[in-house]
């Protein structure tokens, strides 16, 4: 059993291994093909790896093993013979445990796994244990605080049971990550994370075994999951609470006796303690699920900042690589004066990202001023800004310095003003929604939609890689014809977010039901 398979779902795993006309009585279904967005996410990784790879080996001599036939001797042969550094080991297989490291350190008395993640694995603060690429020399950094990741937590475990059972393994019990920045290894004490590890890996060996058996639940995997829809109807069939709330108050529900949707409508006791805070919520959201109902007011009148001066904003990214795209729609004394895009197409990462990105803020940053200049508000928007401000902060400071581009303190003052407005944040204050407050599935319910039907943040991705010409074997038209399917579905992000607004500040919206 790999790594990954302890931190899914357990019905998911039970399903992947027994469900898919096995024989046994369990439904007889096809096995979904790959996710492309898990596709995508998978060759990015890989990518990131090998960069890593070549920066370790120009730092300090890598023993590299080759993945194929003969791998584990390899890796044996390399850890019997000392090596100091070792990328790619695959490990025996041993007590079910199956697994490879991207890198193992040696240390004075053993083998320490460490890992090499695509994602962000510290943030700016302190008190992280970090060591340099070349050596193991842990010590407390003053420039980063440590993010936690279960799944690498999970994985960092799995390896250090494996490498035990070698007998290789560092009494220290301590691993390593190297995140997307590549720049230092975040040390973990793998030590308590042990218990919790054995546990989760018995728990999910009597599954594979077929000695226990699963029943659907909804968690956030779900949305992502192919066999959703038909776990989705046994628990519509059976009005299961989950339906209505999510995993952590799902389980604290069913703790309290209240299982079933109608259960939690009909309660007049007080609420669990752990629940208080949001058990207004949860039962309006089951009463709203018993009227069929998928998006209710949370208040009779619903409100949103407005001024004279709007211009809404939507961002294209690619992976952890850069923002090629900021998309913008002008409204100005009731006008709409239209769709605005300024992007790079050379592929990423480029310093032509910097160009396309000041020149965004230059605009927008004219278009505030200009309003202000004319005794006028004005308000821009964006849909969840994190992603937002992230690219934002982030583009200030990888290129500063260059022509057009804001110092950090410039885009702080402007992200943290009221100026800066977070249609995500407006629409969770005004309405409750069954199925979540993402702006496709709200913008809908305010009459909007998309032009391309598979409009979404993973295909645009794809549409990404030819537009760019990262993906070879496609031509100039080719190119074109994605790079404008792109356009489009930027501009209608930023159009939604306008129509949203419009909506929510109509009669029309007086229509939705009252929790």
């Amino acid at each position: 059993m790999p790594a990954r398979a302890l931190t899914g779902c357990r019905h998911r795993l039970w399903l992947e291994t027994r469900g898919a006309g096995s024989g046994d009585g369990a439904r007889d279904t096809v096995v979904p093909g790959p996710d492309p967005g898990a596709v995508l996410r998978k060759e990015a990784a890989a990518l990131h790896r090998a960069r890593v790879r070549e920066r370790l080996a120009a730092l300090a001599p890598l023993t590299v093993i080759e993945p194929g036939p003969g791998a584990v001797g390899r890796t044996m042969a390399a850890i019997r013979g000392g090596a100091p550094r070792i990328w790619g080991a695959v490990l025996p297989p041993s007590g079910g445990r199956t697994g490879h490291s991207e890198l193992l350190q040696r240390v004075r008395d053993g083998y320490v796994p460490i890992l090499v993640v695509n994602h962000k694995v510290s943030d700016p603060g302190a008190g992280a244990l970090t060591s340099p690429l070349d050596r193991w020399a842990p010590h407390e950094d003053a420039t980063r605080r440590a993010r936690t990741h279960r799944g690498d937590a999970m994985r960092l475990a799995h390896l250090t049971r494996m490498l035990q059972d070698t007998g290789h393994a560092s009494a220290a019990l301590v691993g390593g990550v190297i995140g997307v920045d590549g720049e230092a290894v975040l040390c973990i004490d793998v030590a308590p994370l042990l218990p919790g590890y054995d546990e989760r890996f018995a728990d999910r060996r009597a599954i594979l075994a077929g000695e226990v058996e699963t029943e659907p639940v909804r968690v956030a995997e779900c949305r992502r999951c192919p066999w959703w829809q038909d776990c989705e109807a046994q628990l519509t069939a059976v009005r299961d609470v989950g339906l209505v709330a999510d995993q952590s108050a799902a389980r604290i529900l069913r703790a309290s006796g209240l299982e079933t949707v109608d259960e939690l409508v009909d309660y007049d006791g007080d609420p669990p303690a752990e629940l208080a805070g949001s058990w207004r919520d949860l039962r309006a959201m089951a009463r709203a699920w018993l009227g069929g109902q998928r998006l209710v007011r949370r208040r009779a009148r619903v409100t949103v900042r407005r001024a004279d001066v709007e211009v809404d904003v939507d961002m294209e990214s690619f992976q952890e690589d850069g923002a090629y795209l900021w998309g913008t729609w002008l409204h100005r004394d009731g006008v709409d004066l239209g769709y605005r895009p300024f992007v790079t197409w050379d592929p990423l990462p480029t310093r032509d990202e910097a160009r396309s990105f000041a020149a965004f803020w230059s605009w927008l940053m004219d278009r505030r001023a200009e309003a202000h200049g004319a005794g006028k508000t004005f308000a821009a928007y964006c849909y969840s800004q994190q992603a937002e401000n992230r690219w934002l902060l982030g583009s200030a400071d990888r290129f500063a310095g260059e022509p057009g581009i804001p110092t950090r303190a410039a885009v702080e003052e402007f992200i943290g003003s009221s100026e800066w407005v977070d249609m995500y944040i407006a629409v969770g204050r005004s309405f409750l929604s069954l199925d979540g407050r993402g702006l496709k599935k709200v913008a809908r319910s305010a009459g909007f939609a998309w032009r391309d039907p598979e409009a979404g943040g993973e295909a645009s991705m794809a549409w990404y890689l030819v537009a760019s010409g990262r993906e070879p074997g496609h031509d100039a038209d080719a190119r074109t014809a994605q790079r404008r399917r792109i356009l489009e579905y930027n501009e209608d992000d930023v159009r939604a977010t306008r129509v949203l607004r419009e909506w929510m500040c109509s009669t029309a919206v007086d229509d939705l039901p009252l929790v």
